[in-house]
């Protein structure tokens, strides 16, 4: 196959990835879908998170899972179960109402199906294209989940309004179907041997960014035995609470520190400026290097934490908003890429798996501040410190982060021996 085939074959890779995870975004209308249930089958508000709560945790799991599989069998396959979980879950939860069985069709088919999907559009892609591109690849992927939320909660709505939940369910499942299917035949690795084409420098004494981008590829468990893994683990569970704790409380906050009524129109600018973070923070780490972004958005999130108490007009708090959605969307796209980095891209799935179980309990880190918090105080102020606080230990661990030391990288690295010590670190 001729190099420029090879191109339009990595760009259809790339492409397919950002509309699939577009698609799957359907995590992003629980809002407007728990108020349905609600109304329409009589289900209480805890009983109504309880199929959202199942998905976030099923998701995290199985991404590990998805990472190693699609490392040994190939992406599509893997992309294809996720898709066909995804829409055969949302038409199962269409034909059931009781709270189990919808837990069950919703939060562990469609979390599991999710997982699949998102943990295995990305690898693929970093694999088409030179490794100083990862940041720019990485961020337009996962855009997609953040841009989701612009299109699937409004159309909910509308579903909802026309069809009632139970016709949004199988309608839903087969858009998902219909479309991701096909997409998902698209994604695969380029083969044997290849090599991407260097991009030209602009100067010749430009640097190389990343500091292991030249090291042999990784396994989990030899990725578990170096220092850097734990300190990357660190840095993305605490500079995600905040953002999770915004998304996750921002209509509340609005209203009770700003006096906005309805604050939808900020789901909408988290969605534009969390997606926008993913391809900045991305673009840039591939000029300036990881690292030094990472402390940028640290840094600018600590700040926007520390002052977000006074964000009590309807422009200040959608000034903060902006801020935490953006900041918070790069460390979607900067992590797996120093991942890539460090630990190389052949094993990339499982490796990004593993790690991003920091993000799953970032999710319980945010919430669980605020709503303590709040409790106790009745304001989120004192939240907004803690979280600040987070993101200053991630910025000053950034900061202390060293490449991977030779030895680390040396190829004869016994994989049984990593593994016993990390269990003991473990």
């Amino acid at each position: 196959m001729e190099i420029s085939s090879l191109k339009r074959e990595g760009y259809k890779v790339l492409l397919a990835g950002l509309f699939i995870n577009l698609t799957i975004g359907v995590l992003y209308s629980w809002s407007v879908i728990s108020k349905a249930l609600i109304a329409d089958y009589g289900w209480s508000s805890s009983e109504a998170s309880l199929p959202y709560s199942v998905a976030i945790m099923v998701w995290g799991t199985t991404l590990l899972i998805a990472g190693r599989l699609q490392d040994k069998i190939g992406p599509r396959k893997v992309v294809t179960l996720g898709v066909i979980l995804t829409g055969a879950g949302l038409i199962i939860s269409g034909l059931v109402q009781s709270t189990s069985m919808i837990t069950a069709s919703f939060g562990i088919l469609v979390g599991s199906g999710i997982g699949f999907a998102y943990a295995t559009v990305t690898p693929p892609a970093l694999k088409w294209f030179h490794p100083s591109k990862k940041g720019m690849v990485t961020g337009i992927v996962v855009s997609g989940m953040g841009l989701a939320s612009l299109y699937i909660a409004p159309s909910t709505t509308k579903l909802l309004q026309v069809f009632g939940i139970s016709k949004t369910f199988l309608i839903l499942g087969t858009f998902i179907l219909a479309v991701a299917v096909p997409l998902a035949q698209l994604i695969k690795n380029p083969p044997q041997g290849y090599i991407p084409e260097e991009p030209v420098q602009k100067s010749t004494k430009e640097k190389k960014i990343s500091p292991a981008m030249e090291s042999r590829d990784f396994n989990w468990r030899e990725m578990m035995h170096t220092k850097q893994f734990y300190m990357f683990w660190i840095m993305f569970a605490f500079a995600s609470s905040a953002g999770l704790m915004i998304i996750g409380n921002i209509a509340t906050i609005a209203k009770t520190q700003a006096s906005v009524e309805n604050g939808f129109f900020l789901v909408g600018l988290l969605a534009i400026f969390n997606a926008s973070g993913r391809l900045i923070g991305g673009s840039l780490s591939d000029k300036i290097g990881r690292l030094k972004t990472m402390m940028i958005f640290f840094a600018i999130q600590a700040i926007n934490m520390l002052v977000f108490s006074t964000y009590t007009s309807t422009l200040g708090i959608s000034i903060g908003t902006a801020i935490a959605g953006l900041s918070y969307g790069s460390l979607l796209c900067l992590f797996p890429s120093v991942i890539a980095d460090y630990y190389g891209v052949k094993n990339f799935g499982a490796n990004y798996g593993v790690l991003f179980t920091a993000w799953g309990v970032s999710g319980v880190i945010g919430p669980i501040i605020a709503g303590t918090v709040v409790d106790v105080t009745g304001s989120f102020t004192l939240s907004y410190t803690i979280s600040s606080v987070l993101l200053g230990i991630a910025l000053v661990m950034a900061f202390f982060i060293k490449p991977l030391a030779s030895e680390e990288t040396i190829s004869s690295f016994n994989s049984k021996q990593a593994f016993k010590v990390a269990k003991n670190k473990i």
